[in-house]
């Protein structure tokens, strides 16, 4: 039986421990709440500009955006995997690597030409541990993302897909719904033809009342295909952003409970 100084010893250790532990979901804690603001503010502009564009895509208008468009045959496709630069959030980083795991392992038996880039630090390592190693890599990244960060990175996507250089994009984040429930998810993000959201019907899944209704919501000033150029690109910007606010959202609610028990 350990003395009376071991005992003293680890019970020392044990109270530093929990010092440390409080104090970590206390920052989590904060950092949660101006994650979660931001991601709450973001929300309803993403619901609406994607409901504008799929609206848009159902109006059975003459002209068409490239990003809507699918592609006969999928040749280049890339897979987009965000995580943390840090551990100690539970789960969090090896539910989104399993999925992305999956995927792209699904993506390589069906496409010749798949890359791979990941986000965070905790990602690279537990995908080179797997023997998956990226293409591309992205650290900048913490509890705040910035628009013009990821806004950089969308431009680069909208570029390959139009000039052909890349014919499917697919991300694995977790998708935060609530304060108790985060999920990890994969969302194809291009071709934006595929919009879907809660179960709305899709353009292939309209009827013709909707439709008809959808051509009489909107007056194009001064054209059709000037709207289509600005908004179908913003679209996809908005949803690239939005899918790394909730991974941020997830990363410090998955700390924080972490630390907490």
């Amino acid at each position: 039986m350990a003395n009376a100084r071991a005992l003293a010893k680890r019970r020392k250790s044990i109270r530093n421990i929990k010092k440390i532990t409080r104090t970590m979901e206390l920052i989590a804690t904060a950092r949660f709440k101006k994650a979660m603001d931001r991601a709450m503010a973001s929300t309803g502009y993403t619901k609406r500009i994607t409901q504008v564009v799929r609206d848009l895509a159902s109006a059975g208008l003459d002209v068409s955006h490239p990003l809507l468009q699918p592609r006969e045959k999928t040749q280049h496709a890339r897979l987009l995997v965000l995580t943390s630069n840090r551990g100690l959030c539970g789960g969090y980083n090896g539910n989104v690597l399993r999925m992305a795991t999956r995927l792209h392992q699904q993506l390589k038996a069906s496409n010749p030409k798949v890359s791979l880039e990941v986000s965070g630090k905790r990602g690279l390592n537990g995908l080179k541990f797997r023997g998956i190693i990226a293409d591309q890599s992205f650290l900048q990244f913490e509890d705040q993302p910035r628009f013009d960060q990821v806004e950089a990175i969308a431009n680069r996507y909208l570029q390959e897909f139009t000039s052909g250089q890349l014919d499917r994009l697919d991300v694995c984040y977790t998708r935060f719904i609530s304060v108790s429930r985060q999920v990890a998810v994969v969302e194809t993000l291009l071709p934006l033809g595929s919009l879907d959201d809660s179960g709305t019907l899709t353009s292939k899944e309209q009827t013709p009342d909707a439709v008809q209704k959808t051509q009489s919501s909107y007056e194009f000033i001064p054209s059709a295909h000037s709207i289509l150029e600005e908004v179908v690109p913003a679209s996809f910007r908005v949803r690239l952003f939005k899918c790394f606010l909730d991974a941020a959202v997830s990363e410090q609610i998955s700390r924080m409970v972490a630390m907490k028990s």
